[in-house]
């Protein structure tokens, strides 16, 4: 999207375009720019409505219903936070006395919303126009354009002293290609200038990728790692008062009906190891937050559990206890992984359809089902993994109560 296309679909003819375009999306692209130009859309604008309509649709996910009214890029919605963070999030900050934020590379605008949302006055700082005033008018759209305003700028450049506190989301993917960065040094801004705002600005806070290199978080930041029903989403570093703990796993689970998600935290300095044992007959997959965290060991200490080998996150204990840092597993077999036993094995037991988790393990989920022939009524659980060094496959069954709790 460009200016020009943007300002189209701010008409009244854009809006009905949008309006037409949503009832099309999801739908085969060509018969649905077929039948917006049979209404006389002209081709150019249909094009920008019906990439909106299909990213509002997308957005779904990430935004809820306010979806439906905001305006979107690729790019922008890939980087966008999730609502339910988001607000977490402006909570936290709003809670910690915060009343004034910069947004340094606000982007589309999710996470200044959800601020705005929460009381707090933003400025948002985005370097590329077109992103800038699809924000605004995110903004608008919202009825929140008078907490959260947008100017099109450097980041680098904004003057922090006029603020209480800073959020930064610095750019991730490369312009024009959109690929990944993964070399914090790469980020827009610039990773020296984003880990400088904790000593310009009282309360700081910047969204890092989950993969981010432990050594490359400062020494006096808080790390936190957020997974939403089992997807690792973000990382966040908090800076200043807002650092309260080394290390912290911030697990959301969906509640009953449409209540709000739970959530669920587990907090440590991220570099106690967990113990070592033998296989025992229930196992945990750890959430990926606690994973990424370094916090596996203290979660082990919460399960009375030990690792089978010491780099591989899958936790063993002998009784199962319910957790909402992961899953719980009973084992009812262990053999050194053979494809021959494995397949005949599952054959006698009538397994017809198995799930596959691992770790440590090079084999592909996909090829290893394929090779099984699998042909029964049964289910199983098999977890590819080592144990002591070794290659190893575990059969096994969900636990249902030493899962995370309903």
């Amino acid at each position: 999207m460009d200016l020009d296309q943007f300002a189209a679909l701010r008409t009244a003819e854009g809006s009905a375009a949008l309006a037409a375009a949503a009832g099309l999306a999801g739908g085969d692209p060509l018969v649905a720019a077929a039948a917006l130009r049979s209404r006389g859309v002209p081709a150019g604008l249909a094009a920008a409505a019906l990439t909106q309509a299909e990213l509002r649709r997308r957005a779904v996910g990430k935004f809820g219903p306010e979806a439906a009214g905001m305006f979107l890029t690729r790019p922008g919605l890939e980087q966008a936070t999730r609502l339910v963070v988001a607000d977490r999030r402006a909570v936290r900050l709003a809670a910690a006395g915060v009343r004034t934020l910069a947004d340094l590379g606000c982007g589309l605008g999710a996470d200044a919303l959800a601020a705005a949302r929460a009381g707090i006055r933003v400025y948002g700082v985005e370097a590329d126009p077109v992103t800038a005033a699809l924000a605004a008018a995110n903004a608008e759209a919202a009825g929140l354009a008078g907490r959260f305003t947008v100017e099109c700028g450097d980041a680098t450049a904004f003057d922090v002293t006029r603020v209480d506190a800073v959020f930064c989301d610095p750019a991730r993917r490369r312009a024009g290609t959109g690929r990944r960065i993964f070399d914090p040094d790469a980020y827009s801004p610039p990773w020296d200038f984003v880990t400088g705002l904790a000593a310009r600005v009282p309360h700081t806070v910047v969204k890092v990728a989950p993969g981010i290199d432990h050594a490359r978080i400062p020494a006096d930041a808080e790390a936190e790692w957020v997974s939403v029903d089992g997807d690792l989403v973000e990382a966040a570093l908090w800076g200043g008062p807002l650092a309260g703990v080394p290390r912290r796993a911030t697990v959301l689970r969906a509640g009953p009906d449409d209540a709000a998600p739970r959530a669920h935290l587990l907090t440590g300095t991220g570099e106690v190891e967990a113990g070592v044992g033998p296989v025992r007959r229930y196992l945990y997959d750890p959430d990926p937050a606690v994973v990424r965290a370094h916090l596996v060991a203290e979660l082990a200490d919460t399960l009375d559990a030990t690792l089978a080998d010491p780099s591989i996150a899958y936790l063993y204990a002998d009784t199962p206890r319910p957790t909402p840092f992961g899953r719980c597993l009973e084992i009812v077999d262990v053999l050194p992984f053979s494809l021959k036993r494995l397949r005949a094995l599952l054959r006698e037991r009538r397994v017809g359809r198995v799930e596959i988790l691992k770790r440590g393990s090079a084999l592909s989920p996909e090829q290893l089902r394929r090779d099984l022939r699998l042909a029964g009524e049964n289910p199983a659980s098999l977890v590819l993994t080592r144990v002591a060094g070794a290659p190893t496959v575990l059969i096994g069954r969900p636990v249902a109560d030493g899962g995370p709790p309903g």
